[in-house]
């Protein structure tokens, strides 16, 4: 299935709507090399390289970016589908309606999204960026009542450690990678026959709501996808919870109201970025804003019993890192990963 990713992209773009021209404050690498520098001194992970140059960007950069990564990572498996068969006319529309479907959330996420650590899982060879939206937090501050610089300093301080993470832990890339590349080759994709025999305009629009609900693709798997997911949701949320706990202890010496401002951003944490929203749908990952919370609660209870020191061993090698139940119940972890007597 050929999927017609300019016009995902004028879709992506249409809605997000225009933005008003973003100023980037003043030393804004500064702050994100005090960032790395914070962050480095909370965890005690520290980088084997130089983290990427921040860049302040408008929404369709993001957008640009955001779309490359879902083509890199999803064109293959939708390469795979088969064609359906029936007149041009027909696989033009079902192009068509995925790439209005893709390049509608995509143009969603682009009016909200405050800042990424993009990153492309499946090839190590595409350098890794490091964003900030600066239509949307300019936005932001005005909405939240925040200053702009305290949000702006957030922001950053949480992508930055996504990028220290990465940046740190050899095998964290390539075992998320590496699962991810395991579950999509696994992956039978196919259209809904049903909505392939529709050409009116109205059934268009009802077929796209088939794909919302999961209608156009599906994963046929064996049983070993449960290990797979088990793993990936593991580490996921080991990933998020640490920067949730790191987000707290780096900013409160650089923050005046650290508090205050992770209230406001959780009232605005409800979307998830586009590729892992339909990767949700894909694999059948349960990764919700629940399993969050969970990998916070997780470092705060392996450092209760162990120093930060021991928060650091999860990242030690990817056989340490928790398995979704031990995110759950963080007394497993310890006691499997207990010192020998």
């Amino acid at each position: 299935m050929d999927v017609d990713w300019k016009l995902a992209a004028r879709i992506a773009r249409s809605t997000a709507g225009q933005a008003p021209a973003s100023v980037a404050p003043a030393i804004l690498q500064e702050r994100a090399d005090a960032a790395r520098d914070q962050v480095v001194a909370a965890t005690g992970l520290v980088p084997a390289g130089a983290l990427p140059t921040v860049e302040w960007v408008d929404r369709g950069a993001w957008i640009d970016a955001n779309l490359r990564t879902m083509r890199s990572t999803l064109g293959p498996v939708l390469d795979r589908a088969p064609s359906t068969g029936g007149p041009a006319a027909l696989q033009a529309a079902v192009s068509a309606v995925v790439a209005a479907e893709v390049g509608g959330m995509v143009g969603m996420f682009a009016r909200r999204v405050l800042g990424q650590y993009e990153l492309d899982l499946l090839d190590a060879s595409v350098a890794p960026r490091l964003m900030l939206v600066g239509p949307n937090l300019d936005r932001a501050a005005t909405e939240l009542k925040a200053d702009r610089d305290e949000l702006v300093t957030w922001v950053t301080l949480h992508e930055v450690t996504h990028a220290v993470q990465f940046g740190s832990v050899p095998w964290l890339r390539e075992r998320l990678g590496g699962t991810l590349r395991e579950l999509l080759s696994a992956l039978d994709v196919r259209p809904d026959p049903r909505a392939l025999l529709r050409l009116g305009v109205d059934d268009l629009k009802a077929w796209a709501g088939s794909v919302r609900e999961g209608g156009l693709l599906g994963a046929v798997m064996g049983s070993e996808r449960r290990l797979l997911l088990d793993r990936v949701q593991g580490t996921m949320g080991l990933v998020e919870g640490h920067a949730e706990w790191t987000m707290d202890h780096a900013g409160a010496g650089v923050l005046d109201d650290v508090e205050g401002l992770r209230a406001a951003m959780d009232r605005r944490r409800e979307d998830r970025p586009p590729l892992l929203r339909i990767l949700d749908r894909l694999l059948g990952i349960d990764l919700k804003m629940r399993q969050y919370a969970e990998g916070r609660v997780f470092c705060d209870a392996v450092v209760e019993a162990r120093g930060t020191d021991g928060l650091r061993d999860a990242w030690a090698a990817p056989e340490l890192a928790p398995s979704k139940a031990e995110l759950a119940a963080p007394a497993e972890w310890l006691r499997r990963t207990a010192p020998a007597a």
